[in-house]
């Protein structure tokens, strides 16, 4: 093949992708595409930012049900499978080191902030004067950046109330002095 040969064929496929390329500036200008208003396939434990199409914090959550009504039905063993998405950041053996969040035994009962030497943000530092007891620790679950806005907790929550209970009953167990059940 002679290079006149080659600068044919060349100029050819150059030539077909300059076409495509203002072929597709040009449907692309026609044809916007218009943003989701919420996501069309929503994963567990994932948050979506902020922004235009983005789910707004502002919506107003249902009620849940009372976690006294949900503990009594509470499963410790399923709780244990919902940990397994917290173990990816805490550990919860006693005396456990902390990973990216702190170790959460005894967690239920103790204050906000209870883990000596790690570093809370300042949204967790500033609930220290409070208990995680079953209500506290219920509403975190649901949505954590709600309950303690500019926490680095970058978990989105437990959107299913039995799911929090079932979590709250395995913590509850994972104590030298389990608090007594509302």
């Amino acid at each position: 093949m002679d290079s006149f040969e080659f600068n044919k064929i060349a100029g050819a496929v150059l030539g077909s992708v300059l076409v495509l390329l203002v072929v597709s500036n040009i449907g692309n200008t026609l044809v916007a595409p218009k943003p989701l208003e919420k996501p069309v396939y929503v994963v567990e434990g994932v948050e979506t930012e902020g922004g235009e199409g983005a789910a707004t914090a502002a919506a107003a959550p249902e009620a849940d049900p009372p976690i006294e009504t949900l503990l009594a039905s509470a499963s410790a063993e399923a709780g244990k499978k919902q940990f397994a998405k917290c173990a990816s950041c805490h550990t919860i053996e006693k005396g456990g080191p902390a990973k990216v969040g702190p170790n959460l035994w005894g967690v239920i009962g103790a204050k906000h902030g209870h883990m000596e030497g790690f570093a809370y943000s300042d949204a967790i530092k500033n609930l220290s004067g409070a208990n995680w007891d079953y209500a506290e620790l219920y509403e975190f679950l649901r949505s954590p950046k709600d309950y303690a806005p500019g926490t680095k907790m970058g978990f989105a929550g437990l959107k299913k109330p039995e799911q929090r209970a079932d979590l709250i009953a395995y913590l509850r167990e994972q104590s030298d002095n389990p608090l007594p059940l509302p």
